[in-house]
């Protein structure tokens, strides 16, 4: 596996369903801490300032980059999250939100 293959895959969870590939996860951790730091500087330290200007970058800077990052990841067959998704018991059928607790 390739260093892009292993970035770009999309994820598939024990459900089936497609999660974030793991270039997105790097995606998001990058770009909050450049978000925080740009927008901490603009705040000058003012806390609600800070999380209004740090909402107010961030979201069309997230946006952005993972439309990127999911035009590039098309071009990969998606790969399970980790290896014991391979190991599920397919033959037990649970309720779709058998997860939530009443």
């Amino acid at each position: 596996m390739g260093v892009m293959e292993f970035l770009f895959a999309p994820r598939k969870d024990h459900r089936g369903w497609s999660t974030p590939s793991e270039a997105a996860r790097l995606f998001f951790i990058i770009a909050m801490v450049v978000s925080g730091w740009y927008s901490w500087h603009l705040s000058q330290g003012n806390v609600i300032v800070f999380l209004c200007v740090l909402m107010l970058i961030s979201t069309p800077l997230l946006s952005l980059g993972w439309w990127l990052i999911s035009l590039v990841s098309n071009g990969f067959e998606p790969r399970v999250l980790t290896e014991s998704v391979n190991n599920v018991d397919k033959s037990k059928k649970l309720p779709l939100h058998s997860f939530r607790k009443p």
